[in-house]
């Protein structure tokens, strides 16, 4: 983890996911985004990206590079506010239990309009189709006017050539952003900000999954009492069966799993 990291965090199977809320995390990013003296990498994690870093070696070193890791799922809400209670019952110094999530679209949405009003403050879009990153633009410069969404870029699918990092630098360079939405697909995302993170133009990198084609309108969120009761996985499963079966029944049994054999 990053040596400026102001939140306690806990042990989920592993990965030191920080006892934070909305509120705090963007107070985190936001200074981190005007400091201008690094790269930083920020991860709203759930248990997929959770079990695949206590699964893989390699991915568990991935994220080992991340600054700030969010708890996107409500299992990691609950497994933070058990070690939070077993700590207070052994009287050990401890932050309040969590009441809420910190959900990756929700931080995106919250971030970008908690950044209205503030010039020095800009938005880069990385990933997806050049189609829903037309459509993120229109939908934020409407949703939030006061924001500054400075560019976007769309790669190549598949496999990228050498010279792609430069040509995305080049990109974000010219932008001016220091808030950088880098939605690429787990776990390519994630790879991605911690192979480069170090040649990075100074700011706040976030691995943002699904959230632009949520914010995009392309792909259905799950009700909100679903989300509250840890049950998106299944809504979004029963949505996209053929892509989602494998991952969602491996990662979320390998989380149950460890989280039970520690």
């Amino acid at each position: 983890m990053g040596e400026f990291t102001p939140f306690q965090t806990v042990d989920v199977i592993g990965l030191p996911v920080a006892v934070t809320d909305y509120s705090s995390a963007i107070d985190w990013i936001f200074d981190r985004a005007l400091a201008a003296d690094r790269a930083y990498a920020i991860e709203a994690a759930n248990t997929h990206v959770a079990a695949l870093a206590r699964h893989e070696q390699e991915f568990g070193e991935v994220m080992a590079q991340f600054d700030l890791i969010c708890p996107d799922g409500m299992p990691l809400v609950w497994a933070i506010n058990r070690c939070l209670g077993k700590r207070k019952k052994e009287k050990e110094e401890s932050p309040e239990k969590l009441t809420d999530r910190v959900y990756g679209p929700t931080l995106m949405l919250k971030t970008i309009e908690a950044s209205e009003g503030q010039p020095d403050l800009k938005h880069f879009f990385l990933g997806g189709a050049q189609s829903t990153l037309e459509k993120l633009h229109r939908r934020f410069e409407e949703q939030y006017p006061g924001s500054h969404i400075a560019g976007s870029y769309s790669p190549p699918f598949g496999d990228w050539p050498e010279e792609e990092f430069e040509k995305i630098r080049e990109n974000i360079v010219a932008s001016g952003a220091n808030l950088i939405w880098v939605g690429l697909g787990c776990p390519k995302q994630e790879r991605w900000i911690a192979k480069y993170k170090e040649q990075l133009p100074p700011g706040c990198y976030f691995g943002i999954g699904a959230a632009f084609a949520f914010h995009a309108g392309e792909v259905d969120q799950a009700p909100c009492w679903m989300q509250r009761i840890g049950m998106e996985w299944f809504y979004r499963l029963c949505k996209e069966p053929r892509r989602l079966s494998k991952r969602y029944f491996k990662y979320n049994g390998l989380f149950v799993w460890y989280q039970f054999n520690k």
